[in-house]
């Protein structure tokens, strides 16, 4: 049976409330100071704290302080509604930042009391779910890594490592960080490895897929509604962002998001509170947003179909994760870990990767990115021979979406001697050569852009 600790001076609304509780099913107890409230919570930690602000011997406010300071994590967790008189904003705003689950104001209707036990109820069982299965999933799950070792990879590992250390100092709001990539490139990878260096790790990470949630359903998805709130709303359901509560909410595909809700979310970045559907009371929004898209913004904005408002509020911290094909020296390291990542799963012994399976990957043109890498690799780990892999084990579809047609066949023999940089130096030579030194058309020939182009140029001082 749920028990509820009832911190309250005032006698008479006291033993109403106790009543109140006993009629549907509670049990509680009643205690008027500060004092006493300590010791029953040290004594036998009670399901849900009912705590008045105003009590004899000082502020109920420093009792919730107390209880959201304590290293030991059941005071930490522990529901506390707080009761504030009437016209006291101020007091109920003090009050959430310290940590209230929630507030109400005196005088206190009882029909609204018990909804809202009731609802602040259901959200603690389903966090302590949500708990258990982030330790469970941190505890299955390999830490993130972003595989690479191109000046493209570094540089994305090193901005997401410099933001999260600059937010984890930071004093005041959280900023947007942006991910704009092809699809398959790794944006979810890049989410959650800013979410990994960032000390809010061991809160929860909430993947919002924009695009696969239908749009009549993501708005209550996102927000969460009361009970009552449209039809078929039975009961309270928590949304997406309050369950998110200072950990990392990612929006992939945030493109895709309705113009009417674009706005909505616009408010929630800015003004960091949010409301349930049905709801007249405002939470604190205290999650870290990472928006990703595949689609050009910028486009968006001028057809109309984004606001440039909200794009300009995500547009703070941007990173761009280059395709596949314009940093082809990470295609070995991504391969390897791969092939032993996918061995580990079905528990096979890690296969070799034999030259001219690498000579087929460095020349395929991926349009499918990291992601087309992992599905090609996963099928040649479980359907390769006396654990090898060769070229044939990879099935790509050469013809059509490879660079091979630009490397004469006769080549190939003098490539398998060749280090991978001097077959990508050698590649380069040979498009610059086929394009009369045309940099932006051999780029082209190559799948790179003009910038990773004059890149390996430099590098190979071409």
């Amino acid at each position: 049976m749920i028990n509820v600790l009832l911190v309250e001076d005032e006698t008479l609304f006291a033993k109403s409330v106790l009543r109140r509780l006993q009629k549907e099913g509670y049990e509680g107890s009643i205690v008027s100071t500060i004092a006493d409230a300590r010791n029953a919570i040290t004594s036998a930690l009670p399901d849900l704290l009912l705590l008045d602000i105003r009590l004899p011997d000082g502020n109920g406010l420093d009792l919730l302080a107390e209880i959201r300071s304590r290293d030991d994590v059941s005071w930490k967790s522990l529901p506390v509604i707080v009761m504030t008189a009437y016209g006291e904003l101020d007091d109920a705003i003090a009050a959430m930042k310290l940590g209230a689950t929630d507030y109400l104001k005196k005088p206190v209707d009882l029909d609204d009391l018990v909804l809202t036990i009731s609802k602040v109820l259901a959200t603690q069982q389903i966090k302590q779910q949500l708990t258990y299965s982030h330790v469970r999933d941190q505890q299955a799950l390999d830490a993130i890594e972003m595989i690479g070792s191109s000046k493209a990879s570094l540089n994305v590992r090193h901005h997401l490592s410099r933001i999260a250390q600059l937010v984890t100092n930071s004093s005041g709001s959280h900023p947007v960080v942006l991910i704009r990539g092809e699809t398959g490139t790794g944006k979810d990878v890049a989410a959650r490895l800013y979410h990994q260096l960032g000390d809010w790790h061991m809160r929860p990470f909430v993947h919002v897929d924009c695009a696969s949630l239908p749009s009549e359903l993501i708005e209550a998805e996102l927000f969460g509604y009361e009970r009552g709130a449209f039809t078929n709303a039975h009961q309270t359901k928590v949304g997406l962002i309050e369950v998110a509560e200072g950990g990392t909410l990612f929006l992939d595909e945030v493109g895709e998001l309705t113009l009417a809700l674009q706005a909505k979310l616009l408010n929630v970045i800015e003004r960091r509170v949010a409301r349930r559907l049905g709801s007249t009371k405002e939470y604190p929004v205290l999650a870290h947003f990472v928006a990703a898209t595949n689609r050009n913004l910028d486009d968006m904005v001028a057809e109309g179909l984004f606001r440039s408002d909200l794009y300009f509020r995500l547009n703070v911290l941007e990173l761009e994760l280059p395709r596949l094909s314009e940093r082809s020296e990470d295609i070995p390291l991504l391969a390897q870990h791969f092939i032993e990542k996918i061995a580990r799963r079905y528990g096979l012994k890690p296969p070799e990767l034999f030259q001219d399976a690498l000579q087929s990957l460095l020349l395929y043109s991926w349009p499918g990115n990291i992601r087309e890498l992992q599905h090609v690799l996963e099928r040649a780990v479980m359907l390769c021979r006396d654990e090898q892999i060769h070229a044939d084990d990879l099935i790509l579809k050469m013809g059509t979406s490879s660079r091979a047609d630009t490397i004469a066949l006769p080549m190939l023999n003098e490539l398998e001697k060749m280090t991978l940089d001097e077959v990508e130096k050698h590649l380069i030579e040979r498009a610059l050569q086929r394009t009369t030194n045309n940099v932006s058309q051999a780029a082209r020939e190559l799948g790179l852009t003009r910038m990773a182009m004059r890149y390996r140029m430099d590098k190979y001082k071409l």
